[in-house]
């Protein structure tokens, strides 16, 4: 029996350039980002802020996403209208039907919060 011989490439090493680290977060920043993260501390609302960013021309309605989860499609339209009401999701009514995006706004604050790698 042979031992083959596990080859490492060398890793860059990157700072932390997040803006948690260089000040501390204002007021009105807090005020702002707060809701965002806490619509976000739930896993079910996580998963669908990304299905629908990763959706097919990047938005999704609820018909789109009822399969991805073992829940009513009340509840799905319950968590995603959580994420509209704090900004995460804009939402168009077509017919019967609404369709959710990403709002690219929200998601450069929570971007620029936990922050970038500085290279």
């Amino acid at each position: 029996m042979s031992k083959s011989l596990l080859e490492l490439t060398p890793v860059e090493t990157v700072a932390c350039s997040s803006p948690l680290m260089k000040q501390p977060l204002s007021s009105d920043a807090a005020e702002r980002i707060a809701p965002l993260l806490k619509a976000l501390a739930d896993p079910v609302r996580l998963r669908l802020l990304s299905l629908v960013a990763s959706h097919v021309d990047g938005e999704a309605c609820v018909c789109d996403l009822n399969d991805a989860f073992d829940l009513s499609q009340p509840t799905i339209s319950h968590h995603l209208k959580v994420l509209h009401e704090v900004g995460l999701l804009d939402r168009t009514k077509r017919g019967v039907w609404v369709y959710y995006s990403i709002k690219s706004e929200a998601l450069a604050d929570l971007g620029a919060l936990i922050g970038g790698v500085a290279r």
